[in-house]
């Protein structure tokens, strides 16, 4: 699968109003996820047979890494509304970091990188409510 391939699916989902797309082509197998007009998860996996190296794509790919969320409750990047946030896109992680905040039955629970590395995605928005097991964060490892 190819880069024109993924902006295909991606052009067919916003004509059809999908939220949420799973194809499978030869031995890739992807599925997009939006909110709104934005896209929030892209997750590509191979079905190779036992023995066969992985693509260096492939490799590459495994340098990600995401961070989910372990409650349902509200996100938060800052400690208040007037504070930074926790971290940007571009910032370097260490383990144990707070990353984030998420409010559940007011209590707010930090929530600490798991790994090091570098913030690639932001997926979630302040003030947004999230899932168990939502991804928010892409971390390159």
């Amino acid at each position: 699968m190819n880069l024109k391939e993924v902006e295909d699916l991606i052009a067919l989902m916003n004509k059809n109003k999908l939220e949420e797309i799973e194809i499978e082509k030869g031995d890739w197998k992807i599925h997009l996820r939006k909110k709104g007009k934005k896209i929030v998860q892209e997750v590509f996996t191979s079905k190779e047979p036992a023995g066969e190296k992985p693509s260096p794509d492939l490799k590459q790919e495994k340098k990600f890494k995401q961070i989910k969320s372990p409650i349902v409750g509200t996100f938060y990047r800052a400690s208040s509304p007037d504070a930074e946030p926790f971290v940007e896109v571009g910032d370097e992680i260490e383990k144990d970091q707070t990353l984030c905040i998420i409010e559940a039955m007011k209590v707010m629970n930090e929530i600490k990188s798991e790994t090091k590395g570098k913030i690639k995605e932001i997926l979630v928005e302040n003030g947004e409510a999230v899932e168990f097991d939502q991804p928010l964060f892409t971390v390159e490892t």
